[in-house]
């Protein structure tokens, strides 16, 4: 089916439901020693360095090491897609971490990266995760820093940015993908003086043909809200993150919101991912039960902070809210944004399965009968 645009109707909705996580692995048994603990997740998580290590070292080692995060980073990328490809369906979508290849874009270092023998290595490697996930059907997305500031004043800054987003496409590059429009997810949010202006600037004039296809842009919780996100609906598509959009307008939107039809057209028939993450319980009043929906003019009256609220908790406690995070769920994938990664994800698929169960319990019971003849 060749859509140039669709909306929020039969064809989003027939494509498979993805609830995913964030770039790390958890063990279910988070109570064992943190030495074991880190002997078990290690191998499906990324190492890293900093720039101060390597600068304190001969540049032997220095490159031996980094070597060895690269071996290391990268079959970790390949480990947790085969972990999450063994999940259901409607749990086969997870973020990789940016940290992959260490202080690649730090001008200093750059050259290792550059290296033939890397490089080579590097496009091999990173090959056979592309198929595995492609084999797997794992939906896969990465998400630069928050120092990517694409929408920058600062010409500098925005040098800078570029250059972290060509990272990570090199890397979406290197598994096979940003061939053809949002066959993989690279987010940024909308930051910057120059708003959607400085966004559309950098897409149409700075990024490489796979940056491009790759790209979306997330409404900020800040300056640059939904609003501001919906001037590039005809530029590259948008993520909406429902808590920014509660934290900064104090709004749980609906998804049949004409403005989240709008995000869903963005896509151009790819289904659409959301972000979603609740509070934290020291950011909400002690005797909060999560049974009912968080007021947002309510707490800022009582003296409750904007930033504190911003803050991931470690599961989903509130179904109230689950609910309306999950009212999205027919139209696009969720992405959990919480502590506990993908413990919570689970948890958040256990729920909504649960629920959907019992709905058809209900319906099963109820008295069926013939539909009424249409007239044409």
């Amino acid at each position: 089916m060749d859509l140039k645009f669709t909306t929020a109707g039969d064809y989003v909705k027939s494509q498979q439901q993805r609830i995913g996580f964030a770039c790390k692995y958890m063990t279910a048994d988070q109570t064992q020693k943190k030495k074991r603990l880190e002997e078990i997740q290690r191998p499906l998580n990324t190492r890293s360095t900093t720039v101060q290590w390597l600068n304190r070292q001969t540049r032997d080692v220095a490159e031996e090491r980094l070597w060895d995060i690269m071996v290391h980073n990268i079959a970790s990328y390949k480990r947790l897609i085969e972990y999450v490809g063994s999940l259901p369906l409607e749990l086969r979508m997870v973020r990789l971490g940016s940290d992959v290849l260490p202080v690649y874009t730090q001008h200093e270092w750059s050259y290792y990266w550059k290296r033939p023998d890397v490089v080579q290595y590097a496009e091999r490697e990173f090959a056979k995760v592309g198929a595995t996930a492609r084999a797997l059907d794992v939906r896969l997305s990465m998400h630069p820093g928050q120092f990517t500031v694409l929408a920058s004043d600062n010409p500098e800054i925005v040098d800078r940015s570029v250059e972290e987003f060509e990272y990570h496409t090199d890397v979406i590059r290197w598994m096979g993908y940003g061939r053809t429009f949002q066959d993989f997810k690279c987010n940024v949010h909308i930051s910057g003086r120059q708003g959607p202006a400085g966004i559309k600037h950098a897409v149409n004039t700075r990024l490489s043909p796979e940056a491009r296809n790759s790209i979306t842009i997330e409404n900020d919780e800040n300056k640059w809200g939904l609003d501001a996100s919906l001037e590039l609906v005809d530029t590259c598509a948008l993520v909406l993150d429902i808590h920014h959009h509660w934290c900064r307008e104090g709004e749980y939107i609906h998804a049949t919101d004409d403005r989240f039809t709008r995000v869903i057209d963005s896509w151009r028939g790819v289904r659409p991912v959301i972000h979603y993450s609740y509070s934290r319980d020291e950011a909400l009043p002690q005797d909060f039960t999560h049974n009912t929906m968080p007021d947002m003019p309510v707490l800022l009256e009582t003296g409750y902070k904007k930033a504190k609220l911003r803050a991931h908790s470690d599961y989903y406690p509130n179904n109230s809210v689950n609910d309306w995070a999950l009212s999205f769920l027919p139209y696009a994938d969720i992405m959990c944004e919480s502590k506990c990664k993908n413990l919570a994800s689970i948890a958040l698929h256990k729920y909504n399965m649960e629920k959907n169960n019992e709905l058809s319990k209900q319906n099963v019971q109820q008295k069926t009968t013939e539909p009424e003849t249409i007239i044409i």
